[in-house]
C-alpha cells in the first residue's frame, strides 16, 4: 500500500473530495483545509495549486472512517475499537511479516541533484500567519541509522523550508533521534539522514510501537498482512518506501543549527519559538527522489480537532491499552486519549468493577505507564456500559455519577511537555499538577441507582423493522 492507495480507497468510500479551484499555497490551502477538518468533512486533494503542477493532500486522519480505512478495518469501528484492533494486532501476533528490500521502485523515477535540487519545485505550505515560514511537512518520516549498532530509527518531525536546499528539523532533546546524533557528532561527521513524503499512512503508527528485533516497516507488513518493500536510497544507503512520492536525502551537521519555528503546535498555540525562534538541526538536501507526478502530503496543527490529533489520539490510544494490558490490569473495556484533548493531555477509562477501589487502580496504572506518564493532566474512568469515546455519554456520568468530594485525586507533581502552553512562562520546571476523575458508581454500594433503560425485547424488534419507519437514520 501506499499513499495513492490509501487516497484511492478514501474516494472509493466517499471520504475525499478533489478540489480544482486555484487555492494559494499562502494560508488559503491550509484554511480551506482546517475549516473542513473541524467539521468532520471529506480528506482533501487540492488540485490546483497557484504557481504549481503538484496537488496537495491534506486531512487524511480526520475522522475515525478514514482511520478505520488506513488499518484496512470496517469503517464504522469508533476510535476505541479500531485501537483495541491494532493492539491486537501487534501485541498477540506471534510471527512478524518481514519487509521485502527492492532495488527498484516508483521513487526512483525521477532522482534530482546538483543545481536541480530546489524544494520550491514544490507547492509547500504556509499554515498560520505568524508561522516562521512555510513547512514542507509536519509528519515527515526522517530515517536514521544508528552509527554504533546499525539500527535504523524512523522519526516523525517537523521540517521547516529555510531555503531551497536546506530544511530545519524538530528533533527533540531527549529523543531516539537526537541520541543518534549526538554519536554523529561525537565521531565527528555528518549524519546521513532521509526525509520521507507521502508513503503508506501506516508507518507513521508503526514509528509509535518499541517492537524488539522489528523495524517500522515490519510492523507496517505485519499489520497489513503482506510484505511491506523498501528500497536503499541511492545516496545515503538508508532504507525508504519504495513507493513513496518525495524524499529528500542529505546530511545533518550535529554542530550546526540554525533558527527554525514558530509553528502553530497541536496545542493550538505557539511556545516560546514566537517570541525567540530556537535553533535546530537542519537537513542539508544533496538528492531528492520522487515520483512522477508527485503527490505532496501536508499536514497542519493548530486548535484540536485535525487529522494530527486524531492520530496522536490513536496510537497514544493503542500504546496506553497495550500498556495496561500487559500490566494485567483486570477489567479495562476500553481507553481513549481524547482527540479533543490535543490528543494527549486527557485519558477516559471504561472498566468493569470487580472490587472497592478497582476504578483508582485503574487511574493509577495509567499514570504509571509511559504513555500515561508524559504530560498527561487528567484521567476519568466511568463504568462498562460507557465506551471510552463516547463523550456524550462520558459526561453523563461526569453529571449523575461522580461526585467532586468523594471522586477527585489531585497530584501535584508529574511529567509535563514543553508544548504545554498552560505552564508557568516564568519558571523552567517542565512540571504539571494532574487530576484523578471517579465517574463510577461505587463498587461498594449494596443500593445503586436505578437506570432508566429500554426494554430489549422491543429494541429488538424495532431494529428489524427500522427501514419500514422510514426516518433515514
Amino acid at each position: 500500500m501506499d499513499l495513492r492507495y490509501f487516497i484511492n480507497q478514501c474516494a472509493e468510500a466517499k471520504e475525499l473530495k478533489r478540489v480544482t479551484t486555484e487555492v494559494d499555497w499562502n494560508l488559503e490551502l491550509s484554511h480551506v483545509s482546517k475549516l473542513t477538518e473541524e467539521k468532520k468533512g471529506p480528506a482533501l486533494l487540492f488540485e490546483s495549486v497557484k504557481g504549481y503542477d503538484t496537488p496537495v493532500f491534506t486531512g487524511a486522519f480526520a475522522t475515525t472512517k478514514r482511520l478505520a480505512i488506513m488499518l484496512g478495518l470496517p469503517h464504522d469501528l469508533t476510535l476505541c475499537q479500531s485501537a483495541q484492533q491494532w493492539m491486537k494486532k501487534t501485541i498477540t501476533s506471534e510471527g512478524l511479516i518481514k519487509a521485502k528490500e527492492v532495488k527498484d521502485g516508483p521513487v526512483l523515477e525521477n532522482v534530482l541533484t546538483g543545481d536541480k535540487v530546489d524544494l520550491n519545485m514544490f507547492p509547500v505550505p504556509k499554515f498560520f500567519p505568524l508561522d516562521g515560514g512555510r513547512y514542507i511537512g509536519t509528519m515527515v518520516s526522517v530515517v536514521l541509522k544508528d552509527p554504533e549498532t546499525g539500527e535504523v530509527n524512523l522519526g516523525t518531525y517537523r521540517m521547516q523550508m529555510l531555503d531551497d536546499k536546506r530544511c530545519g528539523v524538530q528533533i527533540l532533546p531527549g529523543k531516539r533521534g537526537e541520541r543518534i546524533m549526538k554519536k554523529y557528532a561525537k565521531m565527528g561527521k555528518k549524519m546521513p539522514a532521509a526525509a520521507i513524503i507521502g508513503c503508506d499512512p501506516l508507518i507513521f503508527m508503526a514509528g509509535t510501537l518499541m517492537h524488539k528485533g522489528a523495524s517500522d516497516y515490519d510492523i507496517t507488513g505485519t499489520v497489513r498482512g503482506q510484505q511491506a518493500e523498501f528500497l536503499m536510497a541511492p545516496l545515503t544507503g538508508l532504507p525508504v518506501p519504495a513507493g513513496a512520492e518525495i524524499v529528500l536525502e542529505g546530511e545533518i551537521d550535529p554542530n550546526n543549527f540554525l533558527p527554525e519555528g514558530p509553528f502553530a503546535e497541536y496545542t493550538g498555540y505557539y511556545t516560546d519559538e514566537l517570541h525567540k525562534p530556537i535553533p535546530k538541526p537542519v537537513l542539508e538536501v544533496q538528492q531528492i527522489l520522487h515520483r512522477n507526478n508527485p503527490i505532496l502530503w501536508a499536514t497542519g496543527q493548530g486548535r484540536p480537532v485535525t487529522d494530527v490529533h486524531m492520530l496522536l489520539a490513536f496510537t497514544r490510544t493503542a500504546t496506553l491499552w497495550t500498556e495496561l494490558e500487559q500490566m494485567r490490569i483486570p477489567g479495562v473495556q476500553s481507553v481513549c486519549v481524547l482527540p479533543e484533548s490535543a490528543g494527549r493531555f486527557w485519558t477516559v477509562v471504561s472498566l468493569k468493577q470487580a472490587y472497592p477501589g478497582h476504578s483508582r487502580q485503574v487511574a493509577d496504572a495509567v499514570l504509571g505507564t509511559n504513555t500515561g506518564n508524559y504530560g498527561m493532566k487528567g484521567v476519568i474512568t466511568v463504568d462498562e456500559d460507557i465506551q471510552a469515546d463516547d463523550l456524550q455519554r462520558v459526561f453523563w456520568a461526569l453529571s449523575c455519577r461522580y461526585d467532586p468530594m468523594r471522586g477527585t485525586e489531585l497530584i501535584k507533581r508529574g511529567r509535563s511537555t514543553p508544548l504545554d502552553p498552560a505552564l508557568d512562562p516564568d519558571s523552567d520546571k517542565l512540571m504539571t499538577s494532574r487530576i484523578l476523575m471517579d465517574a463510577c458508581i461505587p463498587y461498594e454500594w449494596k443500593q445503586k441507582p436505578v437506570e432508566a433503560r429500554m426494554d430489549e425485547e422491543t429494541l429488538a424488534k424495532i431494529r428489524a423493522r427500522w427501514h419500514e419507519y422510514g426516518i433515514g437514520i
